[in-house]
């Protein structure tokens, strides 16, 4: 568990909604949520299916906008903000790391860690900065092989040092070891804690597992939309 001493608030969400016209019927998949998450700490959110998880790491990472209540972000309210708003923010202070590792088949483990950079209008530097973080993930062998020339952890290490090539404020997980062998999730959540600890990184697990959530400091548990607790 990390103790790096941030006590600044990066995310604070306040009575946020979030409301899906499904035909003529309304979904409720947020219902008044709040919650403060300081820099640097590391948190799981945990909850049934269909308690609201995705809808709030969608909303907590720029994918979306929350019906209503407000969504504070390093400071700033994106609660209200355009797609190419969000998307902005999302290049610059959030990394995503997914179940499925959402890697491009045909390019390689450089050139899938580029992409932030190449959306982001890095020039220059963006080879050494991705073999770079590559070699923080123990990859440095493997930057020319495709994904389907590598294991399952091996592909979640090259999502992962996709998500932190940019070196964000905010590491964003969805199940990053629900694809893994037992000794690959554990390697995994090695490579997240120690960038935590190395970094300062803000890590959000959204996780099924008590033993990943076990080794974080926070579980927030949401159930029909709702806050059920914060501990």
């Amino acid at each position: 568990m990390a103790d790096n001493g941030f006590l600044d608030n990066v995310i604070s969400v306040k009575d946020i909604t979030k409301t899906y016209q499904m035909g003529e019927v309304e979904v409720q998949a947020l219902d008044g949520v709040s919650f403060d998450i300081q820099k640097g700490e590391v948190i799981s959110i945990m909850g049934p299916s269909g308690s609201g998880k995705s809808t709030l790491m969608n909303i907590l990472g720029c994918l979306d906008i929350p019906t209503t209540g407000e969504y504070t972000l390093d400071g700033e309210n994106v609660s209200k903000l355009k797609d190419d708003q969000l998307a902005k923010i999302r290049n610059r202070k959030v990394g995503f790391v997914f179940q499925s590792f959402n890697l491009l088949p045909r390019a390689s483990a450089l050139a899938n860690v580029e992409l932030p950079l190449r959306y982001g209008g890095v020039n220059g530097d963006r080879s050494k900065r991705s073999r770079q973080a590559l070699e923080a993930v123990g990859l440095g062998d493997r930057i020319n092989h495709r994904p389907s020339e590598l294991s399952g952890g091996q592909q979640q290490r090259v999502a992962l040092a996709r998500a932190m090539v940019n070196e964000p404020s905010i590491l964003m997980a969805d199940e990053p070891t629900g694809n893994l062998d037992t000794k690959s999730g554990k390697e995994i959540m090695e490579l997240i804690l120690e960038m935590n600890r190395t970094h300062g990184t803000t890590v959000i697990i959204v996780t099924h597992d008590p033993s990943i959530a076990a080794q974080t400091q926070r579980v927030i548990r949401l159930r029909d939309g709702l806050l059920e607790t914060s501990v």
